[in-house]
């Protein structure tokens, strides 16, 4: 008999829906749950400090949790070192706490003023004195994927015909087109998040679990078992088919 194995699609600072979601996982699997956060946990949403504090607290008390890396919990690190990194995958015109991207949102939430009049230097060191260093170590110590059986678990996707050990971080944590129009098997069924859809959509191929919490709806969650898969609703389980 396989055991269920439950994803988080991107969390975006919001943690009542971080909370509901998580009660739903332990009606339907216990509290030792195997639960995989495919990333993006800050930014946009409100409360990034209050859920970066529940990820880093089940953490700590060594909850059978996976965490993966996003590209906004990446931005969040880079910003963190000395000297500052930016990422060099975005636009131009961008940068992580740029309003778009909601940077100054997270740090808004650990009482950072990131407004657009202050230098980032400013914005840096006050982000340092408030920023416990449990979160930093926790956005370095994320991973890039996580495999399991048929089911392979990555933030943005994989590239089509590179084997999964050969992929790049870049890839696991950005890609987008050259991915969602592939429609030929990859060798595992791949669980993502990073592009908003409007409803948790398996593709045969993959499944895309970010149903946009960062702009204000639903987080989702997929239960995995053996082939099959479901979402996990406040009804139960519904089947989620290709």
């Amino acid at each position: 008999m396989s055991h269920p194995i439950y994803a988080i699609g991107d969390i975006h600072g919001q943690k009542a829906e971080l909370d509901r979601v998580l009660a739903l996982i332990e009606a339907d699997g216990g509290q030792d749950a195997n639960v995989v956060f495919l990333g993006d946990y800050t930014d946009r949403g409100p409360d990034s400090r209050a859920v970066l504090d529940t990820l880093v607290n089940g953490q700590q008390d060594k909850r059978n949790w996976t965490f993966l890396k996003g590209n906004h919990d990446r931005m969040f690190e880079w910003f963190m070192q000395k000297p500052l990194q930016h990422d060099p995958y975005l636009m131009v015109e961008l940068y992580w706490l740029h309003p778009r991207l909601g940077g100054d949102t997270t740090l808004a939430s650990y009482g950072v003023d990131a407004s657009g009049r202050r230098r980032e230097k400013d914005v840096q060191a006050e982000a340092h004195a408030a920023v416990p260093a449990s979160h930093i170590a926790f956005l370095q110590g994320l991973q890039l994927s996580h495999v399991v059986g048929n089911l392979m678990f990555a933030h943005a996707g994989i590239r089509p015909g590179v084997a999964i050990e050969d992929q790049t971080e870049e890839d696991l944590l950005w890609i987008r087109q050259e991915f969602h129009s592939f429609t030929e098997a990859f060798p595992k069924l791949i669980i993502h998040g990073h592009t908003p859809v409007d409803t948790p959509t398996h593709y045969g191929n993959r499944v895309n679990l970010d149903t946009g919490a960062g702009y204000g709806k639903p987080l989702t969650v997929a239960v995995f078992e053996g082939t099959q898969s479901w979402l996990l609703t406040d009804k139960g389980r519904v089947p989620l088919v290709s």
